[in-house]
């Protein structure tokens, strides 16, 4: 019997389930030197846009490049300076294969001035914000043709993502 509380006996029935695991897919790289801001957005806080200039992918069975202009992130910075972001854009992998990339999630400063020195860093040619200082991570879906890559379609994905000066590398991995 394991006991979750103090108070709670749980006894566990047999089970076959295995904790789960993470298994290194990709890391994406994308520069969107751009940003479109709506402010003051009727909600309070900002949305902005950041389109995706290009960039590149690359894992243990796929590789290839971001199609420039096919999409960007648009994210709404909400009034506690949180970003919730939205982004979809186009992948294509060496051989030729297209792939959809949905890619939702959440940015937000360990502290009360990380998010302004994050936009600075980004949009104002400001200090570098070093990666423990903020929190960057995205859940993504994909979308491709029916073949060799369509295993993208069929898992469960996270991202954890770092900040550059001219956009984000996140390293995606998926849940087995």
């Amino acid at each position: 019997m394991t006991t979750f509380s103090d108070t709670t006996p749980f006894t566990a029935p047999f089970s076959e389930l295995d904790n789960p695991r993470l298994e290194f897919v990709m890391e994406v790289r994308l520069t969107f030197p751009e940003v479109y801001t709506m402010a003051p957005h009727p909600n309070g806080g900002t949305r902005s846009a950041v389109l995706v200039k290009g960039g590149t992918f690359e894992g243990p069975n796929i590789k290839g490049r971001a199609i420039p202009g096919s999409g960007g992130d648009y994210a709404y910075f909400r009034p506690d300076d949180v970003a919730v972001f939205d982004a979809r854009y186009l992948l294509e992998e060496d051989d030729g294969t297209i792939i959809l990339l949905n890619n939702k999630g959440f940015l937000w400063g360990r502290q009360p001035d990380t998010m302004q020195r994050l936009r600075d860093w980004a949009f104002n040619d400001g200090e570098p914000v070093s990666h423990p200082e903020y929190y960057l991570r995205g859940n993504p879906t994909f979308e491709c043709p029916v073949g060799k890559h369509d295993w993208l379609t069929k898992h469960v994905f996270i991202g954890v993502g770092e900040r550059k000066a001219d956009g984000n590398c996140l390293r995606y991995y998926a849940l087995t």
